[in-house]
């Protein structure tokens, strides 16, 4: 790889590669990128500044800024089979937080209503957490899981949506391992039109699905919603970068959402980076890693089920697995999610403290983890090798105390790795 003429910034790349080589990322939004898109980051166009869209342009020199955007505008709706007479899709957000804001920014006005999932229950900080924009301009009505088998709890997003007449409705997530009925989404969008006369928007986030999708092993929002959003880098495997999918009919107010909204130029290097993974996607190839990002969950989530622990709804639907680590077989462990993020990093397994639904402990240190299969996967791990990963997640925080035994896990995570490289 090409090196910087600045040592000390060099000297810092090379230790985060060295770290990714040597450790295992099983962050769920995190994945390791090809070789291509990486490559396709550092490019000319990171020179040029493009504000606004094909053929309306605020700069010169736009020829082939807008020959690169319309190709990975074509791509992304090839992505999941979406026809340009019906859809447009805007890749110019720079994140999903900001594409989730340009939607509300672009369609609502303040004060506006949003049903969102609730934080606690597995939904995002940009669907209406009061510390985010979300839920400082809009007013924030929220939805969660049942306290039974914590998976959505499909009568109160009914009652809700009947009761405060949302101008919009969010579906998605960032920590629920099931799957979602799109559909249901929609017959609650119909029976507040049969009571009021009009119908809330429906916006889907599938910024930790969009990749299980479109390898077609997770079911799409796109038959019954009218706006989607989506990261590019988790389970898609592209650039840092967001993504914004619309109803034709509401493609001006999308754009102006984005531009002039949030967002001034777009970063065309970037883009250049996400039609490349987008290529990959559409390539033939990208639905066997889908399938096995799932079937690698399972049995992630499988394994820890049968060391005692409790794994939150029973198990998975995708890459997402959330484990209660306060307890494991009915007694107490002793730990919470902080300690157990930090023994894990401490053998070189890098994921994510998370609250649970009904939590009694604080942000900061909850009783679980999130653990996503997708950078693993990427990675080459199969089934029998996340089982032997569950192995030594158990045995790391059974022994969080003893130096000795994560001295040694840590050696063994390292020796998988070799085992199974980054290609670049």
């Amino acid at each position: 790889m090409y090196k910087l003429s600045d040592n000390i910034v060099q000297n810092i790349i090379d230790l985060e590669y060295s770290r990714q080589q040597s450790e295992l990322e099983m962050i769920a939004s995190e994945n390791y990128v090809s070789k291509d898109v990486m490559m396709a980051y550092s490019n000319v166009f990171t020179n040029k500044y493009s504000e606004g869209y094909p053929g309306k342009r605020y700069y010169g020199g736009q020829e082939y800024v807008d020959q690169l955007e319309v190709l990975t505008q074509k791509r992304a709706l090839d992505m999941f089979g979406l026809s340009d007479d019906d859809w447009y899709v805007n890749v110019q957000p720079l994140s999903g937080a900001p594409a989730n804001l340009a939607v509300f920014l672009g369609l609502l006005k303040p004060g506006d209503t949003i049903l969102g999932m609730d934080l606690s229950a597995g939904g995002h900080l940009t669907h209406g957490h009061p510390l985010n924009s979300s839920g400082i301009y809009y007013n924030i009505v929220s939805y969660g899981v049942r306290k039974e088998d914590y998976l959505i709890d499909y009568d109160e997003l009914l009652s809700k949506a009947l009761d405060n007449q949302p101008k919009l409705i969010i579906g998605g997530f960032s920590a629920y391992p099931r799957e979602i009925d799109w559909k249901k989404f929609s017959d609650i969008a119909d029976q507040v039109e049969d009571k009021y006369g009009y119908r809330p928007i429906l916006m889907a986030d599938i910024a930790h699905v969009a990749g299980l999708i479109a390898g077609k092993v997770y079911n799409s929002p796109f038959p019954y919603f009218d706006v989607v959003t989506t990261t590019t880098h988790k389970t898609l495997r592209g650039p840092r970068g967001g993504l914004i999918y619309c109803k034709k009919q509401y493609q001006a107010d999308i754009n102006r959402g984005v531009f002039p909204g949030i967002q001034g130029g777009p970063h065309e290097h970037i883009i250049a980076a996400k039609a490349v993974a987008f290529g990959e996607v559409i390539s033939g190839q990208f639905s066997d890693y889908a399938e096995n990002v799932v079937k690698n969950a399972k049995a992630l989530a499988e394994k820890l089920s049968e060391k005692g622990w409790h794994v939150i709804t029973g198990g998975t639907d995708n890459h997402i697995v959330l484990l209660d680590v306060t307890s494991k077989n009915g007694s107490s462990t002793g730990i919470g999610g902080k300690i157990a993020e930090k023994t894990l990093e401490t053998i070189g397994i890098s994921l994510n403290k998370n609250m649970l639904p009904f939590d009694q402990r604080k942000p900061m240190d909850p009783s679980g983890l999130r653990i996503g299969t997708a950078a693993v996967t990427t990675r080459g791990f199969d089934e029998n090798t996340i089982r032997y990963v569950a192995e030594l997640i158990d045995q790391a925080l059974m022994n969080y105390d003893d130096d000795s035994v994560l001295s040694e896990l840590k050696s063994e995570i390292k020796n998988l790795c070799e085992k199974f490289p980054l290609q670049y």
